[in-house]
């Protein structure tokens, strides 16, 4: 198995992690209601999924 000829650097290897991020969650407009929330999810607002209400919403 081969191996590296030489050690990469804290630097080196921190550098090349700028790049690892975490995308954010795209959103979709809730048909019932108009509030963001994830797709193909039920609405944590008004509980509406594909236009009727399939869960209570959550009181907060």
């Amino acid at each position: 198995m081969p191996n590296p000829k030489r050690k990469h650097s804290k630097c080196r290897r921190d550098k090349s992690r700028t790049h690892w991020k975490l995308s954010h969650p795209n959103g979709s407009k809730c048909s019932h209601c108009g509030e963001m929330k994830l797709p193909h999810r039920v609405c944590p607002h008004c509980g509406y999924y594909n236009g009727r209400q399939v869960s209570k919403p959550s009181k907060k």
